[in-house]
């Protein structure tokens, strides 16, 4: 299977909130990631036919999904970032009724609704409303919704905004579960959600599509710009003012400042393994601790 984003943008008034972007995906969980801003929702609206683009062409194994129409739409899933449900409607009600809207035989409805609440550890909350879920379980109940159809392309945007750690994880193990045979497109600007199940990671800033490559390749291009650097606590500000700094840790012996910066920022300072964080705060000056 193959999803082609052909020099796609979209154009609000004078604000182009997404910029001429391409890209070539195939089976495996691609990360989106950029903050709040850069255009991912707005891509993941146009990739789930929510939206049309001002210009440019999606094609999904050399089809265009615009013409494919329906077709396109039997197999896609899609959890936006803020779903829609009926409060008092019961989890199971909620779920026969999604089926309906997309055709799905009753039958055929009962055992997936079944199969799929009992992979997102839900079978025991099936009788409960809607309304009275937890927002992690919400969003369990939101990725079944987008499975019903066993799409062949998934599409989940900001997933895990306002999720604890652990409803982090457990939907984090879920999308990796069911990537092998599927295209899973996960925007986000949560580096943690991406960091182990990406096969690729495309960072997206003011609309455009600016890196896409694997998470090693990417942290790879900026090993030599991470360092670790001890410093007082007078010294704080002056480097903040100076550099990008990542992490401050203080510690029995000092502060341990880790630092993002083209060239050595101290005498003393030593270069260290990057991590995914560092690549976020490469690109962006904001949100890196969300």
């Amino acid at each position: 299977m193959m999803l082609n984003i052909e020099n796609v943008s979209k154009v609000f008034g004078d604000k182009r909130a997404v910029d001429g972007v391409n890209a070539e995906l195939t089976n495996g969980v691609y990360g989106f990631l950029g903050a709040n801003g850069s255009g991912k929702t707005t891509l993941m609206r146009i990739l789930a036919t929510v939206s049309n683009a001002t210009s440019g062409t999606i094609t999904f194994n050399g089809e265009d999904i615009r013409k494919m129409g329906d077709r396109y739409r039997d197999i896609i899933g899609y959890l936006p970032q803020h779903f829609g449900y009926y409060k008092h409607f019961s989890v199971e009600k909620f779920l026969y009724y999604i089926s309906s809207l997309k055709g799905i035989e009753k039958t055929e409805a009962k055992r997936k609704v079944e199969d799929l609440l009992e992979t997102v550890n839900l079978t025991d909350k099936r009788k409960v409303k809607m309304g009275k879920l937890s927002g992690g379980m919400k969003q369990r109940v939101g990725i079944v919704q987008a499975l019903l159809n066993n799409p062949k392309i998934l599409i989940v945007d900001e997933p895990t905004a306002g999720l604890d750690p652990k409803e982090r994880i457990r939907f984090r193990n879920l999308l990796a579960e069911i990537a092998m045979e599927r295209i899973v497109l996960l925007s986000t600007h949560i580096v943690s959600d991406i960091e182990y199940i990406a096969k690729e990671i495309l960072i997206m800033k003011d609309g455009r599509l600016i890196e896409k490559d694997s998470p090693q390749k990417l942290m790879s291009r900026i090993q030599t710009k991470i360092w670790c650097v001890e410093a007082s606590e007078a010294e704080i500000a002056t480097y903040q003012e100076g550099f990008k700094v990542g992490n401050i840790a203080r510690k029995v012996d000092g502060i341990e400042l880790r630092i993002i910066s083209e060239e050595k920022p101290a005498d003393d300072a030593v270069n260290v393994p990057v991590n995914l964080e560092d690549l976020y705060l490469y690109y962006f000056d904001e949100g890196v601790g969300a």
